[in-house]
């Protein structure tokens, strides 16, 4: 069977990532999600590249 591609990350997804880091970058994707005031996915997103919005426009350190 093959994946299926996703350009969002769900909810539930990105709470099994934040699960998976260390307390403080936890706290900074979250502390991230409440001052842009998008979901924690954005967030990640959003910590990847300073310019996303989403995953869909994502490219790892642009605007950094």
């Amino acid at each position: 069977m093959q994946a299926k591609l996703q350009e969002q990350l769900s909810p539930a997804d990105a709470e099994v990532i934040l699960r998976c880091l260390p307390e403080r970058i936890k706290a900074a994707l979250v502390a991230r999600a409440a001052e842009i005031e998008y979901p924690i996915a954005i967030s990640i997103a959003n910590f990847l590249d300073t310019e996303a919005l989403g995953f869909v426009d994502c490219k790892p350190g642009r605007g950094q």
